[in-house]
């Protein structure tokens, strides 16, 4: 018997993606039900998801399709996931404040099973801080995201509030769907984003990691039951739930907290772009422009990976890597030499692979020496991809023990 994805329809412009979300989840073998607000049956007829699922669509609270059955509970009790795409700002400040007012809102509030949020507004009321305070009120009940992108939005405005593209939505319920509590109470240790390396109190070196990546595997190792620490460089991102965070500035920092929480762990997995070299004297007062040449000496910073290396035992040891040539053989040298289990490489020169975006494309290299090219997906759905197998392989040496 196929799963059963409940898809609830909100009152936004994009409501007609849904349709696109609907067909491709039924394509993956999923039966979808559909509940639409009465706002979403204004800019597109039921009876359109009605022919594309077979099945009938409740709008109304009073709504009972089949005879001798409470729509909302049957329809609550009966899904395996439910996915509402596109949600509304009114919708989001609905179910953070627990309202039943219609028969979306009272489904979400009598199932127990997972549901996914795709937000889809205008961007001034997506950043809003009433919006991002019930986003986070959701997220702390165990509600996941599938975050807005940026572009141009019907209004004519530009910013981030447009919903996600339908792989993305599509992956991420699969993603969902096939979680586990695979790393069940397993210490997990990860580092994410960028590491500042100053020069003077204005200025620093550093690169340009969004820290999306790693809190994506964060998300993905807390999910599957891990207790997470999360050693971050600076990034503009929100603490994932449930992450214990620990935030720091530059590699010396970070190298450690890692050495600090080390022996507690059972997994480490480095995702952080460190700086390898910063600075050798760090100036205590901003310098003024001038106009001869500046040089500045540049000294190695710690090797956080190499530290690792030398105190890992039984310990599972993952690790990153950022190429721009020679990825294959770059990777495998630096897989041997640190002493890893698992190394995930990209060509950051590769478009969808690199820095300050969504999605990425790895390529995974194991220690017995197999390779596992990964297709482009978004940072999540990589996450997940990565942490199946890191769950696999940490299994497979538990019972080895």
């Amino acid at each position: 018997m196929s799963r059963q994805i409940l898809l609830g329809v909100t009152g936004s412009i994009a409501a007609y993606r849904a349709c696109d979300v609907a067909r491709e989840l039924m394509h993956r073998g999923y039966t979808v039900r559909v509940v639409m607000t009465h706002s979403a049956t204004r800019l597109i007829a039921p009876a359109t998801f009605e022919a594309l699922t077979g099945h009938p669509v409740v709008a109304d609270v009073f709504d009972e399709p089949e005879r001798g059955q409470i729509a909302h509970i049957r329809l609550a009790q009966d899904s395996d996931l439910v996915l509402i795409a596109p949600a509304t700002a009114h919708t989001i400040a609905r179910l953070a404040l627990g309202l039943a007012d219609d028969m979306l809102t009272t489904i979400c509030l009598a199932t127990r099973a997972p549901i996914l949020i795709a937000p889809a507004m205008n961007p001034a009321m997506w950043t809003h801080p009433a919006t991002q305070s019930h986003v986070r009120t959701l997220q702390e009940r165990g509600v996941q995201f599938i975050d807005p992108t940026y572009g141009i939005m019907a209004c004519g405005d530009e910013g981030w509030g447009k919903i996600a593209d339908t792989p993305t939505i599509v992956e991420a319920v699969i993603a969902r769907l096939s979680q586990s509590e695979s790393l069940k109470g397993v210490r997990v240790l990860i580092t994410a984003g960028p590491t500042y390396e100053p020069i003077d109190p204005v200025r620093f070196i550093g690169n340009r990691s969004s820290g999306k990546m790693g809190y994506a595997v964060a998300e993905a190792a807390r999910q599957r039951g891990a207790e997470v620490t999360l050693i971050s460089g600076p990034t503009a991102l929100p603490d994932p739930f449930g992450v214990q965070v620990i935030r720091v500035q530059t590699a010396q920092q970070m190298y450690e907290a890692v050495l600090e929480h080390f022996e507690s762990c059972a997994i480490f997995i480095a995702t952080a772009a460190v700086a390898d070299y910063r600075p050798e004297v760090a100036l205590p007062r901003k310098r003024k422009r001038g106009s001869r040449a500046w040089t500045l000496r540049l000294v190695p910073n710690p090797d956080i990976l190499g530290a690792v290396a030398q105190r890992k035992g039984n310990r599972l040891v993952v690790g990153f890597a950022a190429e721009t040539d020679k990825v294959l053989e770059h990777a495998r040298e630096k897989l041997q030499r640190k002493n890893l289990d698992l190394l995930a490489v990209n060509d950051v020169l590769e478009p969808g692979s690199g820095f300050e975006v969504d999605t990425n494309r790895l390529t995974l290299l194991y220690a017995d020496g197999r390779v596992e090219a990964l297709p482009q997906m978004s940072k999540r759905a990589c996450a997940d991809a990565l942490m199946e197998q890191v769950a696999a392989m940490y299994q497979a040496a538990s019972k080895a023990v």
